[in-house]
């Protein structure tokens, strides 16, 4: 097992996440947690759906985030008309020397912005599967490995809606969190407003670090200690979601590695070399709602995945902070 993070190496992680939540709320004002949990993800190496209306700034999210990172930035306006081709790329056949050249798609960048992901087809949709559980790309036959990192951060407008198409299971499990914007307060609003009245924010955004400083900080970020009991809270959240009278389709193995590494996240961003139960509690229904599915009653009665994640939350015991402190310690 590697050694947890030195004090110097997370001083610097923290520093460089405060710089870089500072520039994206010069755009995108007044939702401070969502962007701590954009920023908890992108450490944790995960890939973030953004849900709700049109308007409330879920692209505009997505492009900030990507503008404080000097690296490759690939843009996807999902269509029904969307090939999976157009997304991971093409053969040419070049006549001058008689043979195919590979033309990579958009998904061959370290930030991929999705724009209106559940519009496109689900065999376009599907395109994505191997990209983001693999971090590779199949071709004809032939499997082109991605950048690292590799981050996925995709918009799309509740189902309900005209012209969309729901994503599958198998697509949703593969999005380490699912964040709703919603619609910002009266203040918010209104510095929005004189931000916005002459001037693109999005225009002086600089970068805050690079490629490769992202991944020297996600490195860092899976060397945080995680107890045996703060493991088997995250077990036992993902494990009442399989039982819940509430649930046709409970939490997956995959979501519980998800949970622990947004939750490492999460910690390190505070400056913490260990995760704390707190850290779990407040990312559960962010990495878990969006991969369950609701009983027939539960539909009917019109209680959502959240709530019935809030309410798994709220009854399953949690790990005395005492006791994962003196684990820490035994640890170091």
């Amino acid at each position: 097992m590697q050694a947890v993070p030195t004090p110097p190496e997370l001083d610097d992680l923290v520093a460089t996440t405060d710089r870089m939540q500072a520039a994206i709320e010069r755009v995108v004002t007044g939702r401070t947690s969502l962007v701590r949990t954009t920023l908890a993800v992108l450490l944790a190496e995960g890939h973030l759906l953004l849900e709700d209306v049109p308007g409330v700034g879920k692209t505009t999210l997505a492009k900030s985030l990507a503008r404080t990172i000097d690296c490759s930035v690939g843009r996807i306006q999902f269509t029904p008309d969307l090939l999976p081709s157009d997304l991971t790329g093409v053969n040419i056949f070049r006549p001058q020397t008689h043979e195919f050249e590979f033309r990579p798609g958009p998904v061959f960048a370290h930030i991929v912005i999705g724009d209106e992901i559940n519009r496109a087809s689900p065999k376009t949709q599907s395109a994505l599967l191997e990209c983001m559980q693999e971090a590779q790309a199949t071709v004809d036959g032939r499997t082109y490995a991605l950048p690292r990192p590799f981050l996925v951060v995709a918009t799309q407008n509740p189902v309900e809606m005209e012209g969309t198409y729901p994503l599958p299971e198998a697509q949703r499990d593969r999005f380490m969190a699912r964040l709703t914007v919603g619609y910002p307060s009266i203040e918010s609003e209104l510095d929005m407003l004189d931000l916005q009245e002459s001037a693109d924010p999005l225009a002086v955004l600089h970068p805050v670090t690079d490629a490769a400083g992202v991944a020297r900080l996600i490195d860092m970020t899976r060397r945080l200690y995680a107890s045996a009991a703060v493991k088997r809270y995250v077990v036992d959240l993902v494990t009442a979601t399989r039982e819940d009278q509430g649930l046709r389709l409970g939490a997956s193995p995959r979501a519980a590695i998800q949970l622990l590494r947004a939750a490492k996240g999460l910690a390190a961003m505070t400056g913490r070399d260990h995760v704390l139960p707190d850290d779990v509690q407040s990312l559960a229904v962010s990495v878990l709602a969006h991969r369950l599915l609701p009983s027939t009653e539960s539909r009917l009665s019109g209680r959502s995945t959240d709530a019935i994640v809030a309410d798994i939350v709220a009854r399953v015991a949690v790990p005395a902070q005492s006791g994962v402190a003196r684990e820490r310690r035994a640890f170091g």
